[in-house]
């Protein structure tokens, strides 16, 4: 079987410059088509107008740029816009992923990426985060979340989940995404290796260049995985998905949860805290009558100041199908005064999208029912 072309953005510059080598292209070409991608959004080799006729055609037979095709573009009311992508669409694509259980070739192989806008309260200026996925479906399986119910078809690669940035950029009138959050579809955690690659390449120089304060990994919970990645020295915000402020209430919700205590979450929070010195954020999905209640809010309470945490309060998006319900006003401001009245830093995230089902793997699944 033929060897698949490479993909940009599985590449650095040393590593492209190997390969103009072995394809006799100049070294200095790689940091020019860097430049075009990253720099100026261009990712058709027939546009980088400093490069040689024989150059541009060359690129474009050796070189898979965009491996993700948007079947799907919604923009919500409030500015929210979600891509639905997908990885097998072109001949060579399946060779990209890492597949679990399926064939490449099967209709599951989709992934969601948001651009959420929001007006920094610091600076005033206009704050574009980007929601990627990191893998192809979802191994937890969240009694809630409509990511897991298929369950998992593959991992992304690195460049796969950096290409999910690009393609949102593509999109007329967002320019530059600022902030990153790795809570769309997948655990990141999960797919340790190609999350920390991709990662390397959204804060280098001749990439995105993003400040590790501005990429959020957000995990339900990999204890030895935290572990490891506060040893690598990157100085990224962790958010561990809780949902839950006890054991018993956690593996109602959260399969995973039957392996790993809230206690042991808490051992490697404070863990990742000593090493990096970032304070850990608690996501908490509030799901009515099920963990939203008063005595729900102080034993989160006690959870957050023993690990040094502030608290995403985050009312629950509906799923067609899924025995949950959203959360009332009434009871998500009663549930953050019980956290502040302890002390806790808590805020309630602004629910952004829901008339384009912007809540994790809801597109993908509202676009394979109807397919």
């Amino acid at each position: 079987m033929p060897t698949a072309s490479p993909h940009f953005f599985d590449l650095d510059p040393d590593s492209l410059a190997a390969h103009f080598d072995q394809w006799g292209l100049p070294r200095f070409r790689a940091r020019q088509v860097m430049q075009w991608v990253y720099q100026h959004g261009v990712a058709d080799p027939q546009a980088m107008t400093n490069l040689t006729q024989r150059d541009r055609d060359l690129l474009a037979d050796r070189l898979r740029f965009l491996v993700g095709t948007p079947v799907r573009h919604e923009r919500a009311t409030d500015g929210t816009q979600k891509l639905l992508l997908d990885w097998h669409a072109q001949p060579d694509a399946k060779r990209q992923l890492t597949v679990l259980g399926q064939s490449a070739g099967g209709s599951a192989m989709q992934t969601e990426c948001v651009m959420i806008p929001a007006e920094s309260k610091a600076s005033g200026k206009l704050r574009r985060t980007a929601c990627i996925s990191s893998q192809v479906g979802c191994p937890v399986g969240c009694h809630f979340c409509a990511s897991g119910l298929g369950g998992l078809d593959a991992n992304l690669t690195a460049g796969q989940i950096v290409e999910q940035v690009f393609q949102l950029q593509q999109i007329p009138g967002i320019e530059r995404i600022t902030n990153i959050v790795f809570m769309g579809m997948g655990e990141p955690l999960a797919n340790f290796n190609q999350v920390v690659q991709a990662i390397r390449t959204l804060m280098a120089d001749w990439a995105f260049n993003l400040a590790g304060r501005r990429i959020t990994v957000s995990t339900v919970g990999l204890p030895a995985q935290i572990r490891r990645l506060a040893d690598l020295d990157l100085p990224v915000t962790l958010a561990i998905s809780l949902h839950a402020p006890n054991d018993d209430v956690r593996r109602k919700l959260i399969p995973w949860a039957a392996q790993v205590s809230v206690e042991q979450l808490v051992d490697a929070g404070r863990h990742y805290f000593q090493r990096t010195g970032r304070e850990v954020t608690l996501e908490y999905i509030l799901l009515r009558h099920v963990n939203d209640r008063p005595e729900h809010a102080r034993e989160l309470a006690d959870v957050a100041r023993r690990l040094r945490a502030n608290i995403n309060l985050i009312r629950y998006n509906e799923v067609a199908g899924l025995p949950f319900d959203r959360p009332t006003s009434e009871d998500v401001h009663a549930f953050q005064q019980v956290l502040r009245e302890r002390g806790v830093n808590t805020h309630i995230r602004a629910s952004r999208g829901r008339d384009i089902a912007a809540a994790c793997g809801q597109l993908r699944h509202e676009h394979q029912a109807q397919t």
